[in-house]
């Protein structure tokens, strides 16, 4: 691991830890997550984690440039990884179903794997969370296996329920709140995955891991899922 720090605004530095996303990259991320903090204490403003980096918003009014510099050189000094286990573990009941997950099917066709394969790959691995973005609480986790990784829709839906699970790639996701999206859906989980009531509105940080649990029409149901319908092309 070899930091590079890259200049994104006048208060704003972006520390890139790594240059390829690995699920190993997130016991280093979370020890510099850690020491960043200690290090710039009430001068931070905000500290956003990525894949590979993390973007450093300091108070410029107490802190000059090359002094957050020297911070951050200072606390990437022998850095050493956390251990694993540091965050929450969330379980989320996934109805795995062609109404509300459109690209089931052609995950399947794609794949060469049958439906019930690809919901059994899908729910069988422990997932990192990378980072939160693109909605309030929406969760990047990966990394899903290679044989189901998918290129994300050529044209992004208009509207996505709320819930929905999907791929991208070697990505997953649940849309938190109803909003356009690109990904290829193939269930909904009838979790709350943003709440203005929360500690932290989100229900995953970076750091936490999470398995989806297949459940039933029934279950989803009594959970307090939606099982309105989505359209293939919404």
């Amino acid at each position: 691991m070899k930091p590079r720090i890259e200049v994104v605004a006048i208060d704003c530095l972006m520390v890139r830890l790594f240059d390829t996303i690995a699920e190993a990259n997130m016991p280093w991320m979370l020890a510099a997550s850690q020491r960043l903090r200690s290090g710039f204490g009430s001068a931070l403003v905000d500290l956003v984690p990525s894949y590979t980096t993390l973007m450093v918003h300091y108070d410029l009014t107490v802190m000059a440039p090359v002094q957050a510099r020297a911070l951050i050189d200072q606390a990437l000094t022998d850095l050493q990884p956390q251990a694993q286990g540091g965050g929450r573990c969330h379980v989320l009941p996934v109805w795995y179903d062609p109404s509300v997950g459109p690209e089931l099917g052609v995950l399947a066709q794609r794949s060469g794997l049958a439906v019930a394969e690809v919901i059994r790959r899908h729910s069988a691995h422990l997932y990192q969370v990378f980072a939160l973005g693109f909605a309030p609480g929406f969760a990047f986790m990966g990394l899903v296996d290679e044989i189901l990784a998918t290129p994300r829709l050529n044209t992004p839906r208009k509207r996505v329920a709320a819930g929905s699970v999907g791929i991208a790639e070697r990505q997953t996701a649940a849309y938190p709140v109803v909003s356009p999206g690109g990904w290829n859906l193939i269930g909904r989980t009838p979790a709350t995955l943003f709440d203005r009531e929360r500690d932290g509105y989100s229900l995953m940080q970076p750091g936490d891991t999470v398995r989806f649990e297949a459940v039933d029409h029934a279950e989803f149901v009594n959970l307090g899922g939606d099982d309105t319908p989505l359209e293939a092309h919404a």
